[in-house]
């Protein structure tokens, strides 16, 4: 099938999006559209990691959405995402740091599950009873296990979706009962819910709520399961023994970045995200309740939830990776817009030292990814420079005084965040955007 062929030739203002891949993202697959610059889409997306990690049918890890295809969009330009609402519907979810029991996979558990008794690789399965071996193969009635929860719980959330509790090991099986309904799984989705194995480690536990999406971005350029659209998780399929192996190149050509697990890309922020493909096929998922930074459990509260965005088609892009421009409090403190008094000081300061005139600049966000954090660090700061026309020593220099590096996830996911000068800005097309979102 040709890339990036679409359901419908008429481009629609808005588009609702139901259905879900089968976790991997592939450019040969139909998109649905064309959706009209400057529409918006609206998504029913099914909970991340936990359920498809034990649906073995899904070959991704996640259960992305089905890219949408979007008027206008040609490999080397962008797309501006809007996040205009993100609302969780699950009632429940459960999660935990994991392990991945020997046997269970051709590789990686998150792309190749397997039943080790009949060996079936993709097994179907179905649910039976609850707990950890809860899942079976269709084939042959084993429990089919490629992750195991080794310490973890299950939380509910009150009516309003702003705290949560953790539960004990009654009433986590009492929800374990009837997962699907408290898990909110969309009609479509085709995940076990992982509330099915009622976890119940710590209970008391009281939550915040702070919903965004773990994934956001285009269709890769080649076809990869969703949770490895990364540079770190994407390390795993170079030279991996199962069917969608690369090399490495293949990755940093191929990959988009959309699974990036940064908390800030949240209700009101501007994602920017590279187009590597006819129609970028813009796609989401994996939304999480809230997660610190890192994610160093592995995995957080994933959730069902509600999302409308609004997109549009930024042309001749510079860089292969995602920009963001975050809400203003969820900036680094150093990377804040200056207010009316603090500029007054700095004038005064400059006019007595001889300094003319005094840059106007704007936050900025980078995303880096790659195989170990330091690693993904370079990738950030060589990425911000290209954007910015810029060595990296100045980069470093602006990130170290006017901003940040912060972890999206471990092992390899930052965000090279700094005041970057207006001018720059406006060079590759995102000034107006950064007014926009800092009322500059």
């Amino acid at each position: 099938m040709p890339e990036g062929k679409i359901d419908t030739a008429t481009a629609r203002r808005s588009l609702v999006v139901q259905g879900f891949t089968n976790s991997v993202l592939d450019p040969a697959a139909p998109m649905l559209g064309p959706l009209e610059n400057g529409g918006t889409i609206i998504a029913n997306t099914a909970p991340g990691c936990w359920g498809p990690m034990i649906t073995p049918r899904l070959r991704g890890g996640h259960e992305v959405t089905q890219p949408v295809h979007v008027e206008g969009a040609e490999p080397g330009d962008a797309v501006v995402i809007r996040i205009r609402d993100i609302t969780v519907t699950s009632v429940a979810t459960a999660s935990g740091h994991d392990s991945s029991p020997e046997g269970f996979c051709l590789g990686d558990p998150y792309v190749a599950a397997r039943c080790p008794v009949c060996d079936t690789v993709w097994p179907e399965t179905h649910v039976e009873g609850i707990g950890p071996e809860a899942v079976k193969c269709d084939v042959c009635g084993h429990a089919v296990t490629p992750f195991q929860i080794v310490h973890g719980y299950t939380v509910v959330f009150d009516e309003t979706r702003a705290v949560g509790v953790t539960l004990p090991p009654a009433a986590a099986e009492t929800i374990a009962r009837d997962a699907s309904h408290y898990a909110a799984l969309p009609d479509q989705s085709a995940q076990h819910s992982i509330l099915t194995f009622a976890p119940s480690d710590m209970a008391g536990v009281m939550v915040r709520m702070r919903p965004f999406l773990g994934q956001l971005g285009t269709c890769p350029s080649k076809a990869m399961p969703d949770s490895h659209n990364a540079g770190d998780f994407g390390a795993f399929l170079v030279g991996a023994p199962h069917a969608y192996a690369i090399t490495a190149e293949e990755l940093a050509e191929h990959k988009t970045d959309g699974h990036m697990d940064i908390d800030a890309v949240r209700p009101g922020a501007i994602l920017v995200a590279p187009v590597k493909v006819r129609g970028a096929g813009v796609y989401m998922g994996d939304m999480h309740a809230a997660q610190g930074d890192g994610e160093i459990a592995g995995h957080t509260m994933d959730v069902a939830g509600s999302v409308t965005l609004q997109v549009e088609v930024l042309k001749d892009w510079p860089i292969d990776g995602p920009v963001l421009f975050p809400l203003a409090e969820d900036l680094p403190p150093l990377a804040r817009p200056f207010s009316a008094a603090e500029r007054a000081k700095a004038e005064r300061l400059a006019a007595h030292w001889g300094v003319s005139e005094l840059e106007p600049s704007a936050p900025v966000s980078v995303i880096g990814t790659a195989a170990t954090m330091n690693a993904a660090i370079e990738n950030g700061l060589s990425r911000a420079a290209t954007l910015l026309g810029m060595t990296v020593p100045e980069v470093r220099n602006r990130a170290t005084i006017t901003g940040a590096i912060e972890i999206g996830r471990a092992p390899g996911v930052i965000t090279v965040t700094l005041l970057a000068p207006m001018s720059r800005l406006d060079a590759v097309g995102l000034g107006d955007y950064a007014r926009e979102q800092y009322g500059l």
